[in-house]
């Protein structure tokens, strides 16, 4: 952690604890208003630091072009920050400066850290067909599973309900209730929870080949029709309109 940063938040917390404004605090340690209000705001250290290494996650995407231009001998901060703004960066100038303040120490990039999958891809990868996995997504997901036990057996939990699902084997669903109680699995658990208190209608759902679609499709039109009226006409005319449209 570093000493500086940890000396300046409690230097705020004290001022603050002797009453005095933000106002006050940033004319005595000669700081702007923004970083004051941060240090203010954030319940500790860990918590400010936690909010400020975030931030550096909008460069994650744009490291390994920054890290070819920087050895490239584009060492231009100004320069790189239009770069990658053309590309799509929307964070701040000062972030990009601190990430690269290091290199001009060293006077050359690294070899940018792999970059870790979001929740969202991982999410991805284990609702989805196995077999529609590439094999570069494939390699990370088992890469993630073999580290996490937990979710390796959610992804087998979710494969055997979409299963169940797709071959209407509904006859199937007590079966698979049992076997995710069995794993340590509060989520699942609950999804479980929640089906045993409509079990029948649930059951129904996986086994028969009837579904709402239609209706559901029905419904959407209505309120495709509803909306295009902007709320100015009663029922009895959008009644007309369905009608009109059916």
């Amino acid at each position: 952690m570093d000493d500086r940063f940890q000396q300046r938040y409690a230097q705020v917390q004290a001022l603050r604890a002797h009453g005095k404004g933000m106002r006050t605090i940033g004319e005595e340690l000669d700081l702007d208003r923004k970083p004051v209000r941060r240090f203010l705001q954030a319940t500790s250290v860990e918590e400010l630091l936690a909010k400020t290494a975030s931030q550096t996650t909008l460069l994650e995407k744009y490291q390994p072009y920054l890290h070819q231009r920087w050895n490239e001998g584009c060492t231009n901060i100004s320069q790189l920050m239009n770069e990658i703004r053309d590309q799509g960066y929307r964070g701040s100038a000062r972030t990009l400066y601190r990430y690269l303040q290091p290199f001009r120490t060293t006077r050359t990039a690294p070899a940018p850290a792999a970059i870790p999958p979001t929740i969202r891809h991982v999410t991805g990868w284990i609702m989805r067909n196995p077999e529609n996995l590439d094999d570069q997504d494939e390699q990370r997901l088992t890469a993630i599973l073999a580290r996490c036990p937990e979710l390796e057996a959610t992804r087998r939990h979710v494969g055997a309900f979409a299963h169940m699902i797709h071959d209407l084997r509904g006859d199937l669903l007590l079966e698979w209730m049992d076997r995710v109680r069995g794993d340590n699995l509060p989520a699942l658990n609950s999804f479980v929870t929640g089906q045993q208190r409509d079990q029948s209608a649930v059951t129904a759902g996986l086994a028969l080949p009837w579904n709402n679609g239609p209706t559901e499709g029905t419904v959407n039109r209505i309120k495709a029709i509803k909306r295009s009226m902007f709320g100015r006409a009663k029922f009895d005319t959008l009644r007309k309109r369905i009608l009109i449209r059916a």
